[in-house]
């Protein structure tokens, strides 16, 4: 600047113009210096409402990890360490698995028995009146329908004869149909329709069997459903279809839960432990991951 001055201040003394030309010259700089001139000069009760604060942020994001860390899970609806409430909930104790259904002893050999021999477990919705008739009275009336005809003269001894061996061959006939009915050889749509058949009938009211509308039926089918696509996602995790119908059957029951809650606090509550659930499993935000 002062040496665009120069003609205006006097170009012809040499003085001045020696003085201008020892000034040093300074070339603008792109980057400050560091400085703490903020930090040094920082008041008391600043620099103490900042550490506040950044021990309260501190503070609850523990609060919250630990929230996290103890919140029931999402799909199985039990919090960490209380795994137990599922395995004596009144659901676990009547839905079968793969696993329990093969555990059972397999019956002994045909030539070999002497006696009837039922599964453990029945396919095909056989309850225990049609047990009666199919394997007691059925084969009783088989066994004496040949010696019911009028005209049939027979010399008692030998009828009592006859009458052991039909027993006998009505006997193996009964096991090998026992053999056929086993839940040993169903398929898994048929322990499921086997399950689906203990839900209903273990949460129907007495008064009402059968009664799938019900809540507590709905809700008990839907666990039924997300324990077993649980245990599948397992074994697949690459199953994205299936992962995908696991969060929309989650949110199914919780939808089927808030409606019983809103009509029934008590009849919640007791749907909630026989199925072996915690109520912020299926309360307020649920995020499947």
């Amino acid at each position: 600047m002062l040496r665009a001055l120069a003609p205006r201040l006097g170009a012809g003394n040499p003085a001045l113009l020696s003085a201008r030309a020892q000034l040093p010259f300074h070339a603008p700089s792109l980057s400050s210096a560091f400085h703490t001139s903020l930090p040094a000069h920082e008041s008391v009760r600043k620099r103490q409402a900042r550490l506040t604060k950044k021990k309260n942020l501190e503070k609850r994001a523990q609060v919250q990890e630990r929230a996290d860390a103890n919140k029931p899970h999402p799909v199985l609806g039990t919090s960490p360490g209380n795994e137990a409430k599922w395995a004596n909930c009144d659901l676990a104790k009547i839905l079968l698995t793969e696993e329990s259904v093969q555990a059972t002893p397999p019956p002994a050999p045909l030539p070999s028995t002497s006696a009837l021999e039922l599964p453990k477990h029945f396919n095909f919705g056989i309850e225990d009146s049609a047990k009666e008739v199919l394997f007691k009275a059925l084969p009783a009336v088989t066994a004496q329908r040949p010696f019911l005809n009028a005209n049939l003269t027979i010399n008692p001894q030998q009828w009592a004869g006859e009458q052991a061996v039909a027993e006998a061959q009505e006997m193996v006939k009964s096991n090998m149909l026992a053999r056929v009915v086993d839940m040993r050889n169903a398929s898994a749509r048929g322990i499921a329709y086997e399950n689906r058949r203990r839900c209903v009938e273990a949460f129907s009211e007495p008064e009402k069997p059968g009664d799938t509308g019900r809540p507590e039926v709905q809700a008990a089918l839907l666990t039924a459903k997300i324990r077993n696509l649980w245990t599948h996602l397992n074994a697949s995790p690459r199953d994205i279809h299936n992962r995908r119908s696991l969060r929309t059957l989650i949110h199914q029951r919780a939808k089927v839960l808030k409606y019983l809650k809103g009509k029934d606090r008590s009849r919640y509550h007791r749907v909630l432990a026989r199925l072996g659930l915690e109520a912020g499993a299926v309360e307020g935000e649920i995020i499947v991951r």
